[in-house]
């Protein structure tokens, strides 16, 4: 029988500290691109990927994001009363994506420790895996519809990745592979954050992640490694003894909003593309750029 990729998982317990002072009061995912906020972007791709139920792992100070995709009565009610439809309409879409539960990670082990809170969620089946700090834009195909239609294709786990320059490789885990064939890369090993000089390539695991049930079973065992954190990647690296791994080079223009200029740049790019303000954005940066 076929397996579908019905639930995603969306870690979101962290502090965001690169974000400071803000995410003192507003957890990073809250931060808006333009008016919309990151993690309604990213509930969005799994979404369009054919995802009906979604865990987001919060800590507990991150009521907001709750509370975001929470029924607002009072606000609803002002808005009708004003008059305000357009408004009340774009205020249920966030309440009403798609069914969303919440889960607390309460102490900051890693990410293979956030996954692990969703074993019950997932109850045995496959699922997905969305960063909140990548955002990736393709209107056309998602990069979670991407990795899910490679798993349909293998039945195991898919990972996420995209090239980066040399002197990234230090900030993201990177994939060894013994082939790759137009944008599939069957995987032999990965290593957490490494020095360029004890990189196996260049390719990065970027945010995205289809991940079989098997999982589990070694996160439950998996010590502390790379910055004393039970590291996610560590656990898929012992899987690879037991089940075949790929990687998919997916398609779309990536931005790192856990970084500040990367954050930055996705604003003015999503402002540009815009049809309500997208024209004025135009002419501010041409206005910006002939005064320079």
């Amino acid at each position: 029988m076929d397996k579908k990729i019905k639930k995603a998982v969306i870690p979101a317990a962290g502090f965001g500290t690169r974000f400071l002072p803000i995410t003192k009061a507003i957890s990073k995912e809250m931060l808006p691109i333009v008016d919309i906020p990151t993690i309604q972007i990213i509930v969005e791709e799994a979404i369009e990927a054919g995802i009906s139920e979604i865990l987001i792992i919060v800590n507990e100070d991150k009521k907001d994001i709750i509370n975001y995709f929470s029924c607002n009565k009072k606000f609803e009610k002002f808005l009708l009363d004003k008059g305000k439809d357009n408004l009340l309409v774009k205020l249920r879409e966030s309440e009403k994506m798609c069914n969303i539960t919440f889960t607390y990670q309460n102490e900051q082990k890693g990410l293979g420790h956030a996954i692990l809170m969703a074993k019950d969620f997932v109850d045995g089946e496959d699922f997905a895996v969305l960063l909140g700090d990548d955002i990736v834009v393709n209107k056309d195909n998602g990069a979670t519809k991407q990795l899910i239609d490679l798993y349909n294709k293998y039945n195991c786990t898919i990972l996420g990745v995209q090239t980066v320059e040399a002197a990234d490789v230090n900030k993201y885990g990177i994939i060894s592979y013994s082939n790759f064939q137009g944008r599939e890369y069957k995987v032999i090993g990965m290593v957490e954050k490494p020095n360029f000089e004890a990189a196996p390539s260049n390719v990065a695991i970027l945010g995205r992640y289809i991940l079989t049930n098997s999982i589990f079973a070694y996160l439950e065992k998996q010590k502390p490694g790379f910055g004393g954190e039970i590291q996610l990647t560590d656990s898929i690296f012992s899987l690879l003894e037991k089940e075949s791994i790929y990687a998919y080079d997916f398609e779309g223009k990536r931005y790192d909003v856990g970084d500040r200029f990367g954050y930055f740049k996705a604003i003015i790019d999503f402002a540009l593309t815009r049809e309500d303000i997208g024209k004025e954005a135009k002419n501010y940066l041409r206005k910006i750029n002939e005064e320079e």
